[in-house]
């Protein structure tokens, strides 16, 4: 979930504006992530709001080449992820 709301800040007490341009509204935004992703930052440049995510896939599911063997021998093969072993 993403947040922000306007704070009263010091300097900007007092002040009387003719036009301020951008809305300084509060607003709030949810996203939904895959399981592996996780947010590792996040910052504030010049009105743009920038996240930092990175994909952490565990060693167990991520796809693996297995050498198939010769004949007369159990060969065992990956298909789209999933172990099978032929007889």
């Amino acid at each position: 979930m993403i947040s922000a709301r306007q704070t009263d800040s010091e300097e900007e007490k007092g002040k009387t504006y003719l036009h301020r341009g951008i809305a300084t509204r509060a607003f709030e935004r949810r996203f939904t992530l895959a399981e592996h992703v996780k947010v590792v930052g996040a910052s504030h440049e010049n009105g743009m709001l920038h996240i930092d995510l990175k994909r952490e896939v565990p060693e167990a599911l991520k796809p693996r080449r297995i050498e198939i063997a010769g004949p007369n021998t159990v060969e065992t093969k990956v298909i789209e992820g999933e172990r099978t072993t032929e007889v």
